[in-house]
């Protein structure tokens, strides 16, 4: 279990919003945000565009109980809701922080770190390929127990074998929603497969490449290279 980095997030209150004082805002290198739950209403943003893109480099970012700080004094601690992004420039458009208590749970993903494959007997073999199946999970915990990831050992995996959800070991008051919801569905989180060698040296290519997408990353949790340059919002 890793606990969550402690985020500190410099914010200033906003009075003009819509989309023109949006366009206005990131001209001078500032990001519009919202801020809501809780029993407090919905309150209007401005962030460092440079310091919150520097902050969303890291993947611990997404899972982690952050602290907003306003110019009258009082601290706010939240999550990351959404994070709007620029098609293709390195440009964060907007965000959405939602609050958090301390005594109530929260519903977040948070990463899973795949550790141990090298030393696992699939992982010694040639002609067996190990995919990663997921790359984050559904969690409700408490603020003080959220995990920045989960670890999944897969140090005792053979050929053949597959590590299911029902496999991780999550920490004291940590709760798999996906196991939770259904508990006579299993979900695999990875698996070792062999690749048949009588397809021919091509075709094991393809195959490896095939298996290998399953480990890539996906983008933290409100990226979206589809979406447009000006967000809908304020």
């Amino acid at each position: 279990l890793i606990m969550s980095d402690q985020f500190v997030i410099n914010a200033e209150l906003r009075a003009d919003v819509g989309k023109g004082a949006s366009r206005r805002l990131r001209r001078t290198d500032r990001v519009p945000a919202v801020l809501y739950g809780g029993n407090t209403d919905p309150v209007a943003l401005t962030l460092s565009h440079k310091d919150i893109l520097h902050d969303s480099e890291r993947e611990s970012f997404y899972s982690s109980i952050l602290e907003v700080h306003l110019p009258d004094g009082r601290n706010q601690q939240v999550v990351v809701r959404d994070l709007q992004r620029h098609p293709f420039k390195p440009r964060i458009l907007h965000m959405d922080f939602m609050r958090v208590s301390a005594t109530e749970l929260l519903r977040i993903s948070v990463p899973l770190h795949f550790v141990g494959e090298e030393k696992s007997p699939a992982g010694k073999m040639s002609g067996v390929v190990i995919q990663h199946l997921m790359t984050d999970v559904e969690i409700e915990a408490l603020p003080k127990d959220l995990p920045e990831y989960i670890e999944v050992d897969l140090s005792g995996l053979n050929a053949g074998d597959a590590f299911m959800l029902s496999d991780l070991k999550v920490p004291e008051g940590v709760e798999l929603m996906l196991l939770s919801h259904d508990d006579d569905l299993e979900h695999m989180v990875a698996n070792a497969i062999h690749i048949s060698e009588s397809q021919g040296e091509g075709a094991d290519e393809e195959e490896v490449e095939a298996a290998g997408a399953g480990e890539v990353r996906v983008g933290a949790e409100g990226e979206d290279d589809e979406q447009p340059e000006e967000d809908s919002r304020d």
